[in-house]
């Protein structure tokens, strides 16, 4: 059966990762949207890193939590100084405190969310998600109250920003990276 319908947004050659980790899918939340991570990171969509910003165990835990049976060979990068790790970790509390509780993973995704900010393009494509009603989901699943903030539909990697700058009582805020972005007049523009 010819799988490219299905796929639209992703290589051909991806098709087969993400069919074989909804294969062994343990039926639990974010199964589906962590094997379009896994597959855009492992076919070099996004801006993920090897292991998606998780430790090596971490990874693992969430492979065997959410796939049984898969084994993926990662490689992960050396960890160096990271110039925002006081932003990164502001996001990443920020994610941490909107975890609706109902499922461990929340906490992988909230890392994996919070390395994506780090990039320069949309959050959908900085995770390798298909598209931005899957980030949507992601968000509304996984950080609900957060979520539902977002009241005008705003870019969500602006959005978390904006949330962390109206934390520290400051009026004009921007998304890292925005102005390298070819959407930067839509997000920046007027909130029609």
């Amino acid at each position: 059966m010819p799988t490219a319908h299905l796929f639209p947004s992703i290589p051909p050659q991806a098709h087969g990762l993400y069919i074989e980790l909804m294969a062994h899918a343990a039926g639990l939340q974010n199964d589906e949207l962590f094997a379009q991570i896994i597959t855009g990171q492992v076919n070099r969509i996004g801006a993920l890193p090897p292991g998606l910003g998780l430790s090596n165990t971490e990874f693992s835990a969430l492979l065997a939590t959410h796939y049984p049976g898969i084994k993926l060979a990662v490689n992960f990068e050396i960890v160096i100084a990271d110039p925002r790790a006081l932003e990164r970790d502001d996001l990443l509390a920020l994610l941490l405190e909107s975890c609706s509780g109902k499922d461990t993973s929340e906490q992988w995704m909230a890392q994996i969310v919070t390395t994506a900010c780090m990039d320069r393009n949309h959050l959908w494509q900085d995770l390798g998600l298909w598209s931005r009603e899957h980030l949507s989901r992601l968000m509304t699943e996984n950080f609900p109250e957060l979520a539902a903030k977002n009241i005008h539909d705003m870019k969500w990697k602006k959005f978390l920003y904006k949330q962390l700058c109206e934390r520290e009582g400051i009026n004009a805020c921007r998304a890292p990276s925005c102005e390298y972005c070819a959407d930067y007049l839509k997000c920046f523009g007027p909130e029609d």
